[in-house]
């Protein structure tokens, strides 16, 4: 028997929602994976922790493909924009790509405007391990924002390939943090 045209149709749209890739990033619960890397805040390198970090305060680690790019600049200066009400809520701040820190040097000063860090992730592995390698680009990361609390597990996460939700959403679940009482 034929199957009919329907039902290939059917079929058809079923096997097209289906994704290429998996991409199952850390959830609410799981423990951050620990790091240190190379990172510059103003325009001066150093090297960024996240045990330092989370000892002051949560952290908001946010991936993004590529410095000076449209999408990621609009988020770099929306996180600058927002430095204060961050750090009223204790948080810090690092944003993360696989760019060169000499990149990032400049862009620390230009796009993030001496507000928060941005950390050099040359080899991967940090996206790696935090499952933000963009699909079908792995070369880049994708653009996701993770809340950690101070005892270094996942809050919050936030995926979107658009930068303007990232800063909006962190904040929220912060304040939904400390409302509650966490940090």
């Amino acid at each position: 028997m034929h199957p009919s045209i329907p039902s290939l149709l059917v079929a058809g749209a079923l096997a097209s929602a289906a994704p290429l890739a998996v991409h199952a990033e850390l959830k609410p619960g799981d423990a951050a994976p620990d790091f240190t890397a190379p990172a510059s805040l103003g325009g001066h390198p150093f090297r960024f922790s996240l045990a330092e970090a989370l000892r002051k305060g949560p952290v908001v680690l946010y991936f993004y493909p590529k410095a000076f790019t449209q999408g990621c600049t609009i988020e770099a200066n929306r996180f600058a924009e927002a430095h204060d009400a961050y750090a009223a809520l204790g948080a810090t701040v690092i944003g993360m790509s696989g760019d060169d820190i000499d990149t990032l040097n400049r862009f620390s000063v230009t796009e993030c405007r001496n507000k928060f860090a941005v950390a050099s992730d040359a080899d991967r592995r940090i996206m790696k391990a935090y499952d933000a390698v963009m699909p079908h680009s792995l070369g880049y990361a994708g653009r996701i924002s993770y809340v950690i609390s101070t005892d270094g597990r996942i809050a919050y996460v936030y995926s979107s390939s658009s930068p303007d939700g990232h800063v909006p959403n962190t904040l929220e679940a912060l304040r939904t943090q400390a409302a509650a009482g966490r940090r």
